[in-house]
């Protein structure tokens, strides 16, 4: 057998384990399947038993991992709860954590490229962990639940952006005005998704959605192809592509195919979370600098640093400017989980270090940072606040959350 699929074999047994033992663990704590495919694909990896070793085609699936993650991210934001003046203060809070990033990142990377993209990584927000988290305890659709939605998506968001103009390569007005280029585009493609279907796109929908035609599924992915096109031909990063398909796709099938669209979105969120968004994690376990991390040094001193800094770069503007009917618990809570990071910030470690901006050591220290976040964070939030995660969790309760 070639190596190629000797890995994929280990990468889809890992897929399939991750589950299991999430599901395991949730008795007693809630454990993002993430941490389990990051762990396990460390196991596997050249600096624990040396089984498997990325290629070309692992790497190209994992690239297209990565995609679904930022296109099922973009697809997570619902428009009717992130607005107002929450919108604004997580606007605002997001812009002074990018301010606070990038000072950060500029001193402790020590040149512009690497500062920026440590700087953009701490002002991550892992809505996609967090959202699981609050539905379990029941306050997704609340007040709070709100907040953190407004708050968590322009963390997801601000990133993506915030690479497209800083680590484009051009100056900054050629790199705002392609991206001006590109929200336009997205804007029209808005404008067209918000326009009424006609009558006979539903029927094809409907009749389509059980047989190989799939005409819905194949439509989702003609506008992810679209998008990401259009930002590759502005030479923008693929992941804003992914990103705005994302939006666009939530709106078409909401306004298009209201009744089928859940079931439209299970069957792309059985390709990515099934196949494609795994590969990419445990390609992230597998190419893991452990060696850099465990050698001591400046590398394993950053791993609590950078943890420290999501709380100080992300948590303290997200305090100041949490909405005033907030008290001091519900501003911890909201605190605690804006500073959860994790998919943004592999995604981020792994274009630092395949642009050579990184040391896989400093992105190892990152994403380590990221891990212990995901896993710390959100339970200090659901205690600080009495919520449901007081104690063991019900079996019928566990739920095998997105793995981001």
């Amino acid at each position: 057998m070639s190596h190629s699929g000797t890995t994929l074999i280990l990468i889809m047994t890992i897929a399939v384990l991750a589950p299991l033992l999430a599901y395991g663990a949730g008795r007693w704590l809630p454990v993002p399947l993430v941490i389990f495919e990051i762990l396990l694909g460390i196991v596997v990896g050249p600096d624990v038993l040396g089984w498997a070793k990325p290629d070309e085609l692992i790497d190209g699936l994992s690239e297209l991992g990565l995609t679904m993650l930022i296109f099922l991210a973009g697809y997570e934001i619902e428009f009717g709860k992130v607005r107002g003046d929450t919108l604004k203060r997580a606007l605002w809070a997001w812009v002074i954590a990018l301010a606070l990033g990038l000072g950060a990142g500029l001193l402790l990377g020590g040149g512009y490229e690497k500062g920026v993209f440590i700087g953009v990584a701490l002002t991550s927000t892992a809505l996609g962990t967090v959202l699981p988290v609050l539905r379990d305890s029941g306050e997704l659709h609340g007040r709070f639940g709100s907040v953190v939605m407004a708050f968590g998506a322009v963390g997801e968001f601000g990133p993506i952006i915030a690479m497209a103009l800083l680590l484009s390569g051009r100056n900054p007005a050629e790199s705002t005005a392609l991206l001006a280029v590109f929200a336009a585009l997205t804007a029209g493609a808005v404008v067209w998704a918000l326009r009424p279907r006609r009558p006979w796109f539903a029927r094809v929908v409907a009749r389509t959605l059980h047989s190989s035609g799939q005409f819905a599924v194949r439509f989702v992915f003609l506008l992810l192809a679209l998008m990401l096109g259009a930002a590759t031909a502005l030479g923008l990063d693929v992941l804003l592509g992914a990103f705005a398909a994302g939006l666009i796709t939530r709106l078409v099938l909401t306004g298009a195919a209201p009744e089928s669209g859940p079931q439209i979105l299970e069957k792309i969120e059985a390709v990515g979370f099934g196949f494609l968004v795994p590969v990419f994690f445990v390609v992230t376990g597998i190419e893991f600098d452990l060696d850099s991390l465990l050698s001591g040094g400046r590398t394993l001193l950053l791993l609590p640093l950078f943890l420290a800094l999501f709380l100080v770069v992300r948590g303290a503007p997200i305090w100041f400017l949490a909405p005033r009917d907030l008290d001091r618990k519900d501003r911890g809570g909201l605190v605690l989980y804006g500073s959860t990071a994790l998919p943004l910030v592999v995604a981020i470690t792994t274009i630092g270090v395949d642009d050579k901006a990184m040391t896989a050591g400093e992105a190892a220290a990152l994403v380590g940072a990221g891990m212990v976040s995901v896993l710390v964070f959100p339970l200090l939030a659901l205690k600080l606040r009495g919520g449901a995660g007081d104690g063991p969790r019900p079996v019928d309760q566990v739920t095998g959350s997105e793995s981001w």
